[in-house]
């Protein structure tokens, strides 16, 4: 089987990180003052979840995956960067711990930042399986 995921992929992730970043500013600067920082961290997750869906539907229905594989590499590629850029950025440029950043992960503690990467990774395959359902 044949991937050529090409350069869209990393342009529509780029995208996907000035949503994330706006997001995190929303958070931070909005309802976040008025709420616990889990609540904020749950609700922040569940707006990113959804709008990071509408991004990755639109660059799929702009740029379909050849194949199902395709779809699946270009899911991993994206939470590839994902993973990467907050565990860098943030570990180098913000200074944040690497205990507190592993710290998101723990859905037993109501942390539930792990379900943005699995969405991230997932939604390619997905909404290219449902745009063949159409």
């Amino acid at each position: 089987m044949k991937i050529s995921v090409g350069w869209k992929p990393f342009a529509a992730w780029l995208v996907m990180l000035f949503v994330a970043v706006a997001n995190g500013a929303l958070r931070d600067f909005a309802y976040g003052r008025y709420m616990s920082e889990l609540a904020a961290h749950q609700l922040a997750t569940a707006i990113g979840i959804v709008l990071l869906g509408v991004v990755m539907r639109k660059f799929v229905a702009a740029f379909p995956p050849a194949s199902g594989g395709e779809a699946l590499a270009i899911g991993l590629l994206w939470t590839g960067l994902t993973v990467a850029f907050e565990f860098l950025f943030f570990h180098y440029v913000g200074g944040r711990p690497w205990p507190k950043l592993l710290a998101d992960y723990d859905i037993f503690s109501g942390r539930v930042w792990v379900l943005v990467p699995l969405w991230v990774g997932l939604a390619p395959y997905l909404f290219y399986r449902c745009r063949l359902g159409s």
